[in-house]
């Protein structure tokens, strides 16, 4: 079935259900976007899995965070007991948890993962990116690593059955890394350079001030690969690979903050195509997400202030497709229900 063909019976689905057309609002685009996604009427989501990805950020030793990079470890490993905030979140709303090691500078024990809540993945790269500041971020075979790992981890989602996955982060000085490589990609640098992890003002000017003149020192060429080498990290560039490699495989991706959305918005420089199967799962409280947002066309599901990361916006937004999915799959049709008032152009109940 084409694209046109699919969509007018994804709609006529819709309309035939036991409600006023169009009353379930943006319920009705989610559901439209995912049959064309999964190329069929109508579409299901019936395995979810939240990939997050973990590691440091060299930027951090130029005090643009207020937390050590010591707490990246930490909190994967909290995360891996199942008490983190998107343990929670992803156990109250259906989603498995795959957390990633991309280069988090600490030494996860050898059982790590074996009887953790959350699935463990090993993938260090490097021990985090360099200090951008002073030195390029990542080699070309480092990067050229971080982004086919990513790949790889799109197959696992293939592999795994997932019809939908999200995409977390986890790292100290991720926010400015990311900033860093909005910037590098030609949008503004006030619009997408923020507090972060809640610097104070002094703080920020000097974050602008380091994210600006790192910028403009390492100078990348604008496309994908050069501005996640020369400002990136293995992490982001993961997330970006695992973006890429999920194209044409069925599966929508619901993107989380702002680290997250920077690894979309380089990842759509490299095959614009990608647009077609993401979500924006929330709007975070961070005031670059709403520039890159707007930058990739994509509309937030939920905006409730959010700022914590892991994945925790991307499983609520991802939930909420599902809720809509489920009323084209489950509400009675008019028909079925010997409801009348089906070919009303307007029914007000």
């Amino acid at each position: 079935m084409d694209e046109k063909k699919l969509l007018e019976a994804m709609q006529a689905r819709l309309d035939s259900l036991t409600k006023p057309r169009g009353s379930l609002g943006k319920l009705e685009e989610y559901c439209l976007k995912m049959a064309s996604i999964q190329g069929k009427v109508p579409p299901k989501i019936e395995k979810k899995g939240v990939y997050v990805f973990g590691g440091d950020h060299g930027i951090a030793d130029e005090g643009v965070s207020l937390y050590p990079k010591e707490v990246s470890f930490q909190m994967a490993m909290n995360m891996l007991s199942g008490g983190a905030g998107i343990n929670v979140l992803a156990d109250a709303t259906g989603w498995d948890v795959i957390v990633i090691d991309s280069g988090i500078d600490g030494d996860f024990p050898p059982d790590s993962g074996l009887n953790a809540k959350s699935r463990f993945v090993r993938a260090k790269i490097s021990r985090g990116s360099r200090n951008f500041y002073k030195e390029m971020a990542m080699t070309e075979d480092e990067t050229e690593a971080a982004i086919g790992k990513g790949r790889e981890l799109a197959d696992d989602a293939v592999r795994q059955g997932y019809n939908m996955v999200a995409v977390g982060d986890l790292g100290i000085g991720n926010t400015s890394t990311a900033a860093a490589l909005l910037v590098a990609a030609g949008l503004e640098a006030d619009a997408v350079i923020d507090r972060g992890t809640g610097i104070d003002d002094k703080q920020l000017a000097h974050k602008k001030r380091v994210i600006k003149e790192a910028v403009v020192a390492r100078r990348p060429v604008k496309n994908a690969y050069s501005i996640l080498q020369e400002v990136g990290a293995p992490d982001i560039a993961m997330m970006t690979g695992f973006i890429l490699g999920l194209e044409g495989h069925g599966i929508a991706c619901v993107i989380d903050g702002f680290p997250v959305s920077s690894a979309a918005y380089i990842a759509y420089m490299a095959n614009p195509k990608i647009k077609n199967y993401l979500f924006a799962g929330h709007l975070s409280k961070v005031a670059g997400h709403k520039t890159v947002l707007s930058a990739l066309g994509l509309s937030p599901i939920v905006s409730l202030e959010m700022h914590l990361g892991e994945g925790t916006g991307a499983v609520i937004g991802g939930f909420i497709v599902q809720l809509a999915l489920a009323c084209a799959l489950n509400m009675a049709s008019f028909d079925s229900a010997d409801v009348s008032g089906k070919d009303v152009e307007e029914q007000k109940y």
